[in-house]
């Protein structure tokens, strides 16, 4: 007979087990899915369109895939720097400010070109507007502070332009996503806004009854897309496999599908170097 020291062990035992066949059967989600951070972006469905994002890519590398969505690239550049995502798509800024705990994985293509360009926007009414110069005195929307095309670009073009948006505009606001800023424009919620250049062309073939209610008056130069990260600890043979998962997305009709629907033509290993450009105009906001 059993003493009740034994007995407690074997229940322990017994409990040990059963969650091991557990984790056996539905194949361990928490613990091997694939994580992969988002913030806003302009799809109708965004969350239908993530589902099928991430089926397509748990039938390729046999393992589920959680998208996880925050609102700003702060909230998703902590995670990633936690290791609490695998992968997570960002803008160059927070890449550049955290690149000693994070992995440059993955660059999209836009037209062909790992690159886009900041829009700055008015209502289609204004025709007088050619850049900020025209709209002191009035009420300005960026994206997010942590957006390259959203707040850093047009600060620099700004100050290159000896304008001090905290005297030159009215007020000031983000709306912490790029198509908002566009909707705060077309309905005269803001007389200008800083907006991502892909965002906006894009907004425009699936919803032109918005952005045909708003005008570019400005483009900045060409800047490197913003990026997909890795967290740091991830293997350098899971990322080898990720990257190539990305990049033959391509190659088949349903990658091509999903591409299509984020206005893109694939995604590509991208060179440190792309974001030069973006760090320059880091050191001259800030002063270094």
């Amino acid at each position: 007979m059993c003493s009740p020291g034994r007995r407690r062990g074997f229940a322990v035992v017994s409990k040990l087990a059963f969650a091991a066949l557990l984790i056996l059967a539905t194949g361990s989600v928490a613990a091997q899915a694939l994580r992969i951070g988002t913030t806003p972006v302009f799809l109708d469905d965004q969350a239908a369109f993530l589902k099928s994002w991430a089926g397509y890519i748990e039938r390729r590398l046999g393992r589920p895939v959680l998208f996880v969505h925050r609102g700003s690239y702060r909230e998703i550049t902590e995670l990633i720097r936690a290791g609490r995502l695998d992968l997570a798509w960002i803008c160059s800024q927070p890449y550049l400010d955290n690149r000693d705990q994070i992995v440059l994985a993955l660059v999209p293509l836009f037209r062909g070109k790992p690159l886009y360009q900041s829009y700055l926007i008015v209502p289609a009414t204004d025709t007088r507007t050619k850049g900020f110069e025209d709209l002191g005195g009035a009420i300005y929307a960026f994206s997010d502070p942590d957006s390259n095309s959203g707040w850093l670009a047009p600060q620099v073009a700004m100050k290159h332009a000896k304008l001090d948006p905290q005297s030159h505009f009215k007020r000031t606001f983000f709306t912490f996503a790029h198509k908002k800023v566009v909707e705060a424009v077309a309905v005269g919620l803001a007389q200008g806004g800083s907006v991502d250049g892909y965002v906006w062309e894009t907004l425009a073939l699936i919803h032109p009854e918005i952005t045909s209610k708003t005008r570019v008056a400005w483009k900045s130069s060409w800047y490197g897309f913003p990026p997909v990260v890795a967290r740091a600890s991830m293997q350098k043979e899971e990322l080898a496999r990720l990257q190539e998962l990305f990049i033959r997305m391509q190659e088949d009709a349903e990658g091509r599908r999903l591409l299509g629907q984020l206005n893109l033509d694939g995604f590509s290993k991208p060179s440190p170097r792309l974001f030069d450009t973006v760090e320059q105009n880091l050191k001259f906001v800030r002063g270094h």
